[in-house]
């Protein structure tokens, strides 16, 4: 029961959304969407973040789960295949970008709570440039090292990307806190079936088509009004 309650206690602390890992920074493209007027109020602002979720579930979820497993059994070759094939779906420098700082924010803050001889050596070699050191494949391994499964590991993910966006929507969409937390509470809801989805899925079966999002990046990228990173 001890045991039971600190993976619990620890769940819970990677999953804060204030865990230093800069996550805040980030609006994973709803500042842009805004912006243009494509998300304007809470419907607008629900499908966005579904849409969102769906696609980081589809990409950053299966690597994610790939990096856990590939601790387990001790694969590190595995674990560095999971952190390039993340990288190859962000077809936007500032996805790229967000991935890895938060990946690597993760990965330096976690060799000072958990001492664990695979983070420490990807962590070396993020800093030799080896390897991009992705914020899912961090969390895979994170997770691994302290005991939590796989699932947990999965409902970590979503509600990091389902509260980041609905974070930054409280900065600027004309939505309240009551709205948001509906929101969040209902995707929650459909957490389950996207992880029945994507829990055997291999790396190469990773798929992301959101061109919207990707144009919203580009536009984002040049923009000249920004209160977050992308």
């Amino acid at each position: 029961m001890t045991d039971s309650l600190s993976l619990v206690m620890h769940l819970l602390q990677f999953t804060d959304s204030a865990f230093p890992v800069g996550t805040f920074s980030f609006s994973n493209g709803l500042e842009t969407a805004a912006f243009e007027g494509l998300v304007h109020d809470a419907p607008t602002l629900e499908q966005y973040t579904r849409d969102m979720a769906r696609q980081a579930a589809m990409t950053d979820g299966v690597a994610a789960l790939k990096a856990h497993a590939c601790h387990l059994r001790g694969d590190f070759a595995g674990i560095t295949e999971a952190d390039r094939s993340v990288i190859l779906c962000k077809m936007n420098a500032e996805a790229r970008q967000m991935v890895c700082r938060m990946g690597k924010k993760l990965a330096e803050l976690s060799i000072h709570l958990i001492p664990d001889q695979t983070l420490s050596l990807w962590l070396d070699e993020i800093r030799t440039g080896n390897t991009p050191g992705s914020y899912p494949v961090a969390q895979g391994l994170v997770f691994a090292a302290e005991g939590i499964g796989s699932e947990e590991l999965f409902c970590s993910h979503q509600y990091g990307v389902i509260n980041m966006v609905l974070s930054a929507a409280l900065r600027c969409v004309r939505v309240s806190h009551f709205d948001t937390q509906r929101i969040l509470f209902n995707l929650s809801r459909e957490t389950p079936a996207l992880y029945e989805q994507v829990r055997t899925m291999e790396l190469e079966e990773m798929n992301t088509f959101t061109p919207q999002a990707d144009i919203l990046a580009s536009l984002h990228e040049k923009g000249l009004q920004r209160m977050f990173m992308n």
